[in-house]
């Protein structure tokens, strides 16, 4: 991630510049070191609070819980699978009947529209994102307010 971070930072300081002025190294540098992009995170690639309810109600969503199973166990969102990220990469390789009967659910596809990663803060689901864009899952999404947005957010409503 970090090198998708330096990268695209960096492309974006030198996009910056027009073809007929030459930036010197201090402004590209200035440029690049006060951009912080997140790697492929568009506002396509997050999920909001409201966006996550309607899909759960509909029940058009394949929500992964990206958290260590402890975390999951402390407290969950309704429908959410527990796939730790460090066992992701794996996990979306499966053929889909090991993955069923592992995690007692349908296997994602990578054409999947309804993928929803999620955590406790965004920072791992946003990791997921990359791992799983990496083995072909272009359409994938992440919840960026993560559980404890959801669990603040739920709160309010009793």
């Amino acid at each position: 991630m970090l090198s998708c971070v330096l990268s695209r930072g960096f492309c974006q300081a030198v996009a910056g510049v027009r073809s007929t002025s030459y930036p010197t190294f201090r402004s590209v540098l200035r440029d690049f070191t006060t951009s912080s992009p997140k790697c492929d995170e568009t506002s396509e690639s997050v999920v909001t609070y409201s966006q996550l309810k309607t899909m759960l109600s509909s029940q058009n969503i394949q929500l992964f819980d990206v958290r260590n199973p402890d975390e999951y166990l402390a407290g969950r969102i309704p429908e959410a699978v527990n796939i730790p990220l460090g066992n992701l990469e794996e996990s979306l390789k499966l053929s889909p009947e090991h993955f069923r009967q592992i995690f007692e659910v349908k296997a994602p596809g990578k054409d999947d529209d309804n993928i929803v990663f999620h955590c406790k803060s965004g920072n791992r689901s946003s990791k997921a994102l990359e791992v799983a864009r990496q083995l072909g899952f272009s359409r994938v999404r992440h919840y960026k307010g993560g559980y404890s947005e959801w669990a603040e957010q739920e709160a309010k409503l009793t």
